[in-house]
């Protein structure tokens, strides 16, 4: 019987954190809508006071005041979900997901600290316009995730990692650049934080949450 004389490795990254992106299809119509949407009810209502530090924050109703391209972006969000959705055995389901959105600008040196979304399943945003973000990533404000292990796979030997897909990441956290069209989702007791824009543009998106 033949063998091989090299070892033979096998490397699985088990436990994933899903972070899924979608594009969405007609979003520059769908942005410049919702431009003129969250503007106008920027300039009639106070900031809501939550993670964010500086900025407009809108209340958690957007669906009912978000129009028409609000609910197209709401509405591919529960596809996705359920898209990126199975029990337990593998199988697809189709949820009816309970759904709470709001508007979110900033301005520069505006951010959001570090948070987690509980009482949901997913949650996400939507990049109604990157401030420019996505032509000069220095601008800064990007969406930034901590390892939800903490700082534990770095705590004894901070300089080395793990040599498999994600794990320069261990222990840390990663950035994801925003970009206008984007929908992005992710597990809500993930810890997530918005650092702060350093453009000179307004940079709007829409959070959401989705429970069942």
């Amino acid at each position: 019987m033949n063998q091989s004389s090299e070892l033979q490795i096998q490397g699985h990254g088990l436990f994933p954190t899903p972070v899924v992106f979608a594009e969405l299809p007609d979003s520059d119509r769908i942005n410049a809508d919702l431009r003129a949407v969250i503007e106008a009810r920027m300039a009639t209502h106070p900031s809501a006071n939550h993670s964010n530090l500086g900025g407009w924050q809108s209340s958690w109703d957007l669906a009912d005041w978000g129009g028409a391209s609000a609910g197209e972006v709401l509405a591919h969000a529960r596809a996705v979900a359920n898209r990126m959705t199975c029990d337990r055995q593998g199988n697809a389901v189709n949820v009816d997901w309970q759904l709470n959105a709001w508007a979110n600008v900033n301005s520069t040196g505006h951010g959001n600290e570090f948070h987690t979304h509980p009482g949901s399943f997913w949650s996400g945003t939507y990049y109604v316009d990157d401030g420019g973000i996505g032509e000069d990533p220095s601008l800064g404000g990007e969406f930034e995730i901590q390892d939800p292990r903490g700082i534990a796979p770095a705590m004894y030997a901070p300089l080395l990692t793990f040599n498999l897909p994600g794990g320069l990441a261990a222990g840390s956290s990663e950035t994801i650049p925003p970009k206008a069209g984007r929908l992005l989702m992710f597990p809500a007791w993930l810890s997530h934080a918005v650092r702060p824009y350093l453009g000179q543009r307004q940079r709007i998106s829409i959070a959401f949450n989705l429970s069942v």
